[in-house]
């Protein structure tokens, strides 16, 4: 037998083609796990003062954010850090699905939606002129301002793989609006009090300007349940604009790839699955006498899980130096578009 033979028979062995496999399993598994225990940690620091307002996602994403400076990016672990990064990302939004009552919206009809498209597009174009004359970067630029007209982490989140925007952005993109979210909720409870308005207008008003459904729901709920109420509605009218928007910028990357000579762009399936939880959690299981409330939160509380183990393998992606360099200019225009939003939607309460 010749040296080629032996080496053929070598190659062939069974533990010698596993081990490969083995290896994928086990960065796999690890990973997950590392994802999994972070976003544990994050939902628990939450609760503590202060966290509180930020919430889990952002909380993970801190709490990457530093292991990855101190211990740098977790090598070993790639496979797993990156299926939660990617394709639980995508199923943390299917499942996002199920918050959005497509009856409401459509029983409340064109006006409901006439004032969130106009919330996103004031958004989108005030926070893109601002961030074009401080010449601030274009892509987070975008992720922000499409968060801050529709709804926060979960928009940045669905329209991020559109956009093929870098895992770094995104993680600070859902940093940065949880940031300024949670300030100008703040805010909201402290001058309401002082405002001429009556507490359904003053819920409209927080559910048309505010960044997410946690943030309306924190600066409604002082109000009573008739704000709180007409907030969560106002603010579901932008939830159900978020397939629309997508398709928008789905058909925009494919007009620019085609300029550009880039390959030919993913549809994003994920986003029929979206739709179609829509459906079953408005005509299904809200119509299902044996689903419990405590079902349907629970199923929420599940879904962040899964957004907030996502957010953790974005989070590693981060470099502290370039999120210093990066973020100062975009974080200025969201502070700016977000001040001009709420002036504006409060005019026309």
């Amino acid at each position: 037998m010749n040296k080629l033979e032996q080496k053929a028979i070598i190659l062939t062995k069974p533990e010698q083609q596993k081990k490969p496999i083995k290896q994928f399993n086990g960065s796999m598994l690890y990973g997950v796990t590392f994802t999994f225990i972070i976003a544990v940690v994050g939902f628990l620091l939450a609760k503590l003062p202060g966290f509180n307002h930020i919430g889990p996602l952002a909380s993970a994403i801190l709490i990457a954010l530093c292991y990855r400076q101190f211990f740098g990016y977790p090598e070993k672990l790639r496979t797993g850090i990156q299926f939660s990064s990617k394709k639980l990302l995508r199923f943390a939004i299917i499942l996002y699905g199920l918050k959005l009552n497509i009856i409401v919206i459509f029983s409340e009809g064109l006006p409901l939606l006439l004032k969130g498209a106009g919330t996103i597009l004031f958004s989108i174009v005030v926070l893109l002129l601002i961030a074009k004359w401080l010449k601030a970067d274009f892509n987070l630029s975008l992720l922000l301002s499409i968060g801050t007209g529709i709804c926060g982490a979960a928009a940045i989140a669905a329209v991020s793989p559109i956009i093929k925007s870098k895992d770094e952005d995104t993680a600070m993109a859902v940093g940065i609006i949880a940031l300024v979210g949670t300030i100008f909720s703040i805010i909201y409870t402290l001058i309401y009090p002082l405002l001429p308005i009556s507490p359904t207008e003053y819920g409209a008003w927080a559910g048309i300007s505010l960044h997410e459904i946690a943030h309306v729901a924190l600066a409604a709920a002082p109000a009573g349940q008739d704000a709180l109420a007409h907030a969560l509605l106002a603010k579901l009218a932008r939830v159900f604009l978020l397939i629309p928007v997508c398709f928008i910028l789905l058909f925009w990357m494919k007009k620019k790839g085609k300029l550009d000579g880039e390959a030919k762009l993913e549809f994003p399936w994920f986003l029929i699955g979206f739709v179609i939880m829509s459906f079953v959690g408005s005509y299904v299981l809200g119509k299902e006498v044996s689903v419990s409330k405590n079902f349907m939160s629970d199923i929420a509380v599940f879904t962040s899980f899964i957004l907030t183990m996502s957010m953790t393998g974005l989070g590693l992606n981060i470099n502290l130096k370039e999120l210093r360099t990066k973020s100062l200019r975009p974080l200025i225009a969201i502070i700016f578009t977000s001040i001009l939003l709420s002036f504006v939607t409060f005019i026309l309460v």
